[in-house]
């Protein structure tokens, strides 16, 4: 793996960075780096983040005190060597089956699908059938615990932000920022354009895994209508 720089990020912590863009390819490069360092079990980590175009590694100075070297300056080199060498990928993360998501489009579930739909110069059905339809990677979460945002959008379905933010956003909105999809885990204040809401619970702390979705893992959509979202489990 070529092409990245490794970075102290205070006393504690160090930043992998493979690149300055969201990008579906780049990111998959990030999620094979931080899969590699997960699975070489090195000494003193303590946290391993993955985002969209770098990857955070925390760790224990003590354990990487060395009689010629700073901490940080033999940790880099430790992982600086096994990142060149790796040739690990997503090739796990692939294989799994895409975690899919229930939506009810439109209507009092998405008040911004009829704008979605005008800017992208297509009927209301088309846009759905387009979200719905693609294939989505979650690049990293953020903004909120269990905010997943999501690559693969259709690029016919890029919207800008609204001009004028919501203070308050339904938990389980669907919307698109940009050339990004996400599902708002709560209700929260959020710019993005609502196209839809899902009854799953995206985070919930008393979960063994608290947040539904994790980095480099698979999403679908899957259109409900408004009477399988009121008969869904909460």
């Amino acid at each position: 793996m070529n092409g990245f720089t490794i970075a102290a990020l205070g006393d504690e912590a160090l930043l992998v960075v493979l690149g300055d863009a969201i990008d579906a390819a780049l990111n998959a490069r990030v999620h094979a780096a931080a899969a590699t360092l997960r699975a070489t079990n090195l000494p003193g980590i303590n946290d391993v983040t993955a985002a969209y175009a770098s990857v955070c590694v925390r760790y224990d100075p003590a354990q990487w005190q060395m009689p010629d070297r700073a901490p940080f300056e033999a940790l880099r080199a430790r992982i600086d060597a096994l990142l060149r060498a790796a040739t690990i990928g997503l090739v796990a993360e692939q294989a799994r089956a895409p975690i899919e998501i229930p939506v009810c489009y439109g209507g009092d579930y998405g008040a911004d699908l009829g704008q979605v739909a005008a800017h992208a110069g297509l009927s209301q059905a088309d846009v759905i059938a387009a979200h719905a339809g693609a294939d989505y990677r979650v690049a990293m979460l953020g903004f909120a615990p269990g905010f997943a945002y999501l690559l693969g959008l259709d690029p016919r379905l890029h919207a800008p932000r609204r001009a004028q933010p919501r203070t308050r956003v339904p938990a389980g909105s669907v919307a698109i920022g940009g050339a990004q999809t996400g599902i708002y885990p709560r209700e929260l204040p959020g710019g993005w354009q609502i196209i839809g809401r899902t009854p799953a619970c995206l985070f919930d702390a008393t979960r063994d895994a608290p947040a539904l979705l994790a980095p480099g893992q698979r999403v679908r959509f899957r259109p409900i209508s408004a009477a399988q979202f009121a008969a869904a489990p909460r």
